[in-house]
């Protein structure tokens, strides 16, 4: 989409959506680690740049539903307007006017709405929160900061080092065979680990009821990320975010873990 938006790509929308939405549905059902959230950026941005075909909208006008598009994509597949504005503007824009900040606004909350209400969609997460963090604690949040912006940046080099490994596999069947390698994991952990197949909504709730053991925490943690890191470096439709939410979500759930064991913290 960045590609496209920046002149350097000519997508054939209706293709496009058409193997996105299998390719991506496929994935999901083969139990790879990815989200759904880079599918839905592409085919929003896919839909928006058709109806500006078919409407015939200038270049600049198919830009800017392009990245309506892509928001409204993105606010669709977690209930999370906001989330598609901000992705909108510092990802697919990169640069902010009142007119784009307005649209997108538009096609996003259109696009929750439509989610919400028309197809029955609720928010991803929909954690109960019963009260709220004592000031004291707050030097543990500071510290968990510090250790998930370290742990961000590693799983950055741990991808990119990834579709490294996975592009030197070269051949007729390069792409047959990138593919073939992380949906025959997900039938191996499919018998031995399925907590952490698909794009790891489970592994959150086991993390927040708070019934986890330390070690079993981490364990998941380095499997997630190993699966995660395979599964987008082959290549496979799929997003990243949501998987990173997931490995997020265990790291402080460890946190926390070693926390109340030898720290004292409720």
């Amino acid at each position: 989409v960045q590609g496209e938006l920046k002149g350097y790509l000519n997508q054939n929308w209706h293709r496009v959506l058409c193997s996105k939405i299998i390719g991506g549905t496929l994935c999901i059902l083969g139990g790879l680690s990815l989200g759904r959230e880079g599918p839905s950026v592409q085919l929003g941005a896919m839909v928006a740049k058709g109806i500006a075909k078919i409407t015939k909208k200038s270049q600049t006008k198919e830009r800017y539903m392009m990245t309506c598009g892509a928001g409204a994509g993105l606010a669709a597949a977690f209930n999370a307007p906001l989330a598609g504005v901000m992705f909108s503007l510092e990802e697919i824009h990169k640069n902010f006017s009142v007119s784009v900040l307005i649209s997108v606004m538009t096609a996003s909350i259109t696009a929750d709405y439509i989610s919400a209400e028309f197809m029955g969609f609720r928010p991803v997460f929909q954690f109960e929160v019963t009260g709220a963090i004592p000031d004291s604690y707050y030097g543990h949040i500071i510290a968990l900061g510090i250790i998930l912006g370290i742990m961000g940046a590693f799983y950055n080099k741990v991808t990119l080092k990834s579709q490294e490994l996975f592009g030197k596999i070269k051949g007729k069947r390069s792409e047959t065979i990138k593919l073939l390698i992380p949906f025959l994991m997900a039938g191996f952990f499919g018998f031995t680990m399925p907590e952490i197949l698909g794009s790891g909504h489970n592994l959150v709730d086991m993390v927040a009821e708070g019934n986890m053991m330390l070690k079993g925490i981490l364990f998941l943690f380095v499997m997630k990320l190993f699966f995660s890191c395979v599964s987008f470096g082959s290549g496979a439709p799929g997003g990243i975010f949501f998987p990173l939410l997931v490995l997020g979500s265990l790291i402080g759930g460890a946190y926390a873990s070693f926390a109340v064991t030898y720290l004292g913290m409720d």
